[in-house]
């Protein structure tokens, strides 16, 4: 029986933590992310609450996980 693949598109989005648990970058962080003045850049204020990793939301933990070959 063949080897299982894990999904090229889904191992760049999610990461493992030691315990198990699914992470993944915030929303919103592709357009729009520099500290320029122009008026679609956005506030300091948001680009700090667009950094850092988050939970994968529960419903999606499942299709997440196979989706890794976990």
């Amino acid at each position: 029986m063949p080897k299982n693949k894990t999904h090229s598109g889904a191992k760049k989005v999610f990461k493992v933590t030691g315990s198990g648990k699914l992470r993944r970058l915030k929303v919103g962080r592709k357009s729009g992310a520099a500290f320029a003045s122009a008026p679609t850049t956005g506030s300091r204020k948001k680009h700090r609450q667009k950094s850092g990793y988050t939970d994968v939301a529960a419903a999606d933990v499942k299709a997440a996980k196979k989706l890794l070959g976990r």
